[in-house]
């Protein structure tokens, strides 16, 4: 979130319970076995049991896993009403494993209300409890080692991911730690991390610690790329979709729904910006320079 906010979308602009249905059946009819809700913030939602529910009918018709991201804040009442509607996983944004600087980061009082939706997560027994903890050299990457240790008793998957640039964050590269530093800086504490296996479209690559209950990985987007083997699509919370987390052409399936073009229209134009999918992304300075929405007008 950019320091000074965004502006809210109109409700009227937001993708209806019913549209976010009737396209997740359409991708689903084309193979997609994972569906995740992001946001914006998807606990703020009222309809979101709804969704779950609506989108657990679909596994019949092939869906695998539905999942979140969320920043837990406001998760912990709702988790057990969301595990009976079907939410298979979860992702919990989580910066630091400390109170004050998670105050500082966040701007928002909160910080025992995340670890409590953590912990509840793992209690109630979701398939998945993910972390995503963005590192910012001299902001919170004196964190990582708390996280690491986090793993020791707790069946959760930490993931580090690099300091990536979007409008309003104010990147820039000295801020960047690449994900090899912080390999280094674990295995200088915790000696050789165990190497697991990773899934073919896996955008981490995940370690642990031998002996805990938890894993830890890295999203190498900045200083090792995976665009070859990236297989997200993204459609954001006002209905527009994005076949690259840093690529600033959407096409909006809103507007054509609302204007009655029919499903096979809409795959028509689905297909043709995937087809147009860049091989890779470019590079970070450039990416620095480009335009693109704020992380959260986008879902990550």
């Amino acid at each position: 979130m950019p320091e000074e906010g965004v502006p809210l979308t109109p409700h009227e602009k937001l993708l209806s319970t019913d549209e976010i249905l009737s396209l997740a059946k359409l991708f689903v009819s084309q193979g997609v076995t994972k569906i995740r809700l992001t946001g914006g913030e998807p606990t703020v939602r009222p309809d979101l049991i709804d969704i779950i529910q609506g989108l657990n009918e679909l596994k019949s018709n092939g869906l695998q896993n539905i999942g979140i991201t969320t920043n837990g804040i406001a998760l912990k009442r709702k988790l057990p009403a969301l595990y009976k509607a079907g939410l298979d996983s979860l992702n919990i944004s989580l910066d630091t494993m400390d109170r004050h600087m998670f105050e500082i980061m966040t701007r928002r009082k909160g910080f025992d209300n995340v670890l409590a939706s953590i912990q509840q997560a793992t209690e109630l027994g979701f398939k998945s409890v993910k972390i995503n903890s963005v590192v910012m050299r001299g902001t919170n990457d004196d964190q990582i080692l708390n996280f690491v240790a986090f793993t020791q008793k707790n069946p959760v998957n930490v993931r580090f991911i690099e300091y990536m640039p979007f409008d309003g964050n104010r990147w820039n590269k000295d801020k960047l730690v690449p994900y090899r530093e912080l390999l280094d800086r674990i295995e200088s504490r915790y000696g050789r991390m165990e190497k697991l296996m990773d899934d073919p479209n896996d955008t981490t690559k995940a370690y642990k610690v031998p002996g805990y209950q938890g894993k830890i990985g890295f999203i190498t987007s900045m200083t090792n790329h995976f665009c070859g083997t990236c297989n997200r699509l993204r459609i954001t919370a006002d209905g527009s979709i994005k076949v690259c987390l840093f690529g600033s052409t959407e096409v909006s399936l809103r507007d054509m729904m609302r204007q009655g073009y029919s499903d096979e229209d809409l795959l028509y134009y689905i297909g043709a910006a995937v087809r147009k999918k860049k091989k890779q992304h470019a590079g970070m300075l450039e990416l620095a320079a480009r335009k693109n929405r704020p992380m959260i007008l986008i879902g990550g």
